[in-house]
């Protein structure tokens, strides 16, 4: 492979604020550089250190790391804990009544559960899964809306040692089928339908496709369906239970399944490069461990904060930083099940006053498409409860990051652009907001007891202000396992012999500046071959939405028999799109010359074609592939059941 060229310069630097660095829980950079010195001179002893601080055992661990059978590394393998109990029960007896989720619906109706009153909900619910035979290392499906019941199924999974595979309710009844073959699940907890964005999404039908598809799933004995609608389903007797006749005389009293260390928590499936999911496997402890340490260090967690982190619990956010990071800390937190942009476009920013958010955490996409739909509306709110703003899934790009720091945070918030990914399981590389100085853009540095480093194709180390790619040099506790059912593509995938077999390879191409900040520019293979530099597709796209004109961009390369890539970007207007092909055409030069002007005449893109949306998966995730087939003239072969925005296809055809 040959190394990336990073184009992006950014020299903007934002420091924290000296009140907030008095109250930070890592502190300047006294205490910062203290925890690195620590893990860098006694690794396995600061994190369990580390462990033992943040976590609660039943069985205390005596080995801390687990090297013999390498990458296959366990941590803590002889400590015996349960997640439930880490989220829950230990909060018992100090936190008891306090508020841990604030439930908004789409509709708005609002509904809070105590610490208390959720560990209640669990155990019934636990209780009722133990009815139906399900036990420790049975896995477990979970297709549900954005709920307290999600949650709940989730906390009771871990509860009894059983394994939960959460799978997003937008994914089609086939990628549901493929996931409960897979991990050949012996029960689905599913709704009869969800609402989102003033729509009602059904999700029952979909199981019940996934079960008969391919003659039959035989593994799936039982399928237990909460209404939160009053949509009327399908019902097979022999195997549907209804949520409320489950749980009915249930005991609220569970005594937590203690489980190994390394017992797996959760499967979690991921898009592959050869189409087919791959089973993430994370670990009990190692994990919890990540998302404990990441709540306290990246999000800075206080005991009076109101958390809110927007991702759904069928991706990894929703798992770390939904089900288990902020009830692990005590903390209270808000779920939404709505868009935000239903019923307006202020649905986010009347949320934030109304619930007293003081911790936010977003993604790029979803910024850029509040920008698109009014970037004045946060002034509309009353925003002064918030102190921490965050940002995840991709790399955000600077004219984001100003408009976020600066209309929602309101210059007094500092932004934590985090780097990390369903494999790590919990951050990576982030700013600790009580010491790192910010570059909008860049996720800045790695946190302490990560040892990420930048490398070429041969695992030798690049210098400083030259690409490569993204490894972690040291295993981690909340690193996954291996893929489900599956070592050899584990190896093959994230230790390859080409780096010497050791280091994580996490898949994405980044630079690390002068200052030692490390800047993500996107996936290996999204990356565009331009007269025989590879230019990150991310810099492009953030030249791009630095115009005052475009609310959004996506860049994908298309064969050329000179430059061997030539770029092509899709672009979205702040203002519509031109209806004269004349006056298309002028401003799609203008934005070409733009793009040169900002990063070099080798990143000019070769053709802009506008539209009104991008492709989105329903997490908010652009479909560069589905772009890059048009962009190539080929025929669309990729499956789209979980685009947001399905219309959208014909407008981008034509638009080519």
């Amino acid at each position: 492979m040959t190394l990336i060229k990073s184009v992006l310069n950014e020299s903007r630097l934002f420091r924290p604020e000296k009140e907030f660095v008095e109250r930070a829980n890592v502190s300047g950079l006294k205490s910062y550089t203290a925890l690195i010195e620590e893990a860098t001179q006694n690794y396995e002893g600061f994190w369990a250190r580390l462990a033992n601080e943040n976590l609660s055992w039943k069985k205390p661990f005596t080995q801390t790391l687990d090297s013999s059978q390498a990458p296959f590394f366990k941590w803590f393998s002889d400590g015996l804990l349960n997640a439930s109990y880490n989220c829950l029960d230990r909060h018992l007896e100090t936190i008891p009544n306090k508020t841990a989720i604030i439930f908004e619906s789409d509709e708005g109706h609002v509904t809070k559960v105590t610490y208390r009153e959720l560990h209640r909900q669990v155990c019934v619910f636990a209780n009722g899964l133990r009815s139906l035979g399900i036990t420790k290392g049975d896995r477990v499906i979970i297709y549900m809306p954005m709920s307290i019941e999600g949650v709940v199924a989730m906390q009771a999974c871990a509860r009894i040692g059983a394994i939960h595979s959460v799978v997003f309710g937008g994914f089609s009844a086939k990628s549901l089928h493929e996931r409960i073959v897979d991990a050949e699940a012996k029960c689905v907890i599913t709704a009869d339908a969800g609402h989102r964005g003033g729509k009602i999404v059904a999700l029952k039908p979909a199981v019940d496709e996934a079960i008969a598809l391919d003659g039959g799933t035989e593994c799936v004995k039982s399928v237990i369906v909460y209404h939160r609608s009053v949509t009327p389903v399908q019902w097979f007797a022999e195997r549907d239970i209804h949520w409320h006749e489950l749980i009915k005389g249930k005991s609220d009293v569970c005594e937590p399944e203690w489980v190994e260390a390394e017992h797996p928590l959760f499967i979690l499936y991921t898009s592959g490069s050869t189409g087919k999911p791959k089973g993430v496997q994370h670990s009990t402890a190692g994990y919890l461990l990540g998302t404990q340490t990441s709540m306290k260090w990246v999000f800075d967690y206080r005991s009076n904060d109101i958390f809110w982190c927007t991702a759904d619990i069928g991706w990894i956010t929703g798992h770390s930083y939904v089900a288990y990071g902020p009830l692990g800390v005590g903390a209270t937190q808000v779920i939404f099940e709505g868009v935000p942009t239903w019923p307006d476009a202020g649905r986010f920013w009347q949320m934030i006053e109304r619930h007293k958010v003081t911790t936010f955490y977003t993604a790029p996409t979803a910024i850029r498409s509040l920008i698109k739909a009014g970037e004045e509306l946060p002034l509309n709110s009353d925003l002064s409860s918030l102190r921490l703003l965050g940002s995840v899934g991709e790399p955000i790009n600077p004219e984001a990051w100003i408009w976020y720091y600066e209309k929602v945070g309101q210059k007094r918030c500092p932004v934590v652009d985090t780097w990390w990914q369903t494999e790590t399981g919990s951050h990576m590389i982030a700013p600790l907001p009580g010491v790192t100085a910010l570059k909008p853009g860049s996720c800045t540095q790695a946190l302490p007891g990560i040892f990420a480093a930048i490398v070429d194709e041969t695992g030798q180390d690049v210098e400083p202000g030259k690409s490569g790619i993204l490894v972690i040099k040291r295993p981690f506790p909340s690193l996954l396992r291996t893929l489900w059912k599956d070592p050899a593509r584990f190896k093959q995938s994230y230790f390859p012999e080409e780096l010497g077999g050791t280091f994580y390879l996490a898949g994405d191409a980044a630079n690390r500046d002068l200052d030692g900040f490390f800047w993500i520019m996107g996936r290996i293979d999204d990356v565009l071959n331009v007269s025989g530099h590879r230019l990150g597709t991310m810099e492009i796209e953030s030249a791009l939405v630095g115009n005052a004109l475009v609310a959004e961009a996506a860049v994908v390369g298309r064969p050329h028999e000179i430059k061997g890539e030539a770029i092509v970007a899709y672009v979205v207007l702040k203002k519509e799109i031109p209806s004269s092909p004349t006056e298309a055409h002028a401003l799609a030069e203008k934005l070409k010359l733009w793009v040169a002007s900002e990063i070099g005449a080798l990143a000019k893109p070769e053709e802009i074609r506008f539209t009104e949306q991008l492709p989105k998966t329903r997490s908010g995730k652009i479909m560069r592939r589905l772009l890059r087939s048009i962009a190539q003239g080929n025929q669309t072969l990729q499956d789209v059941s979980t685009l947001e925005n399905p219309a959208i296809l014909e407008q981008l055809k034509k638009a080519a």
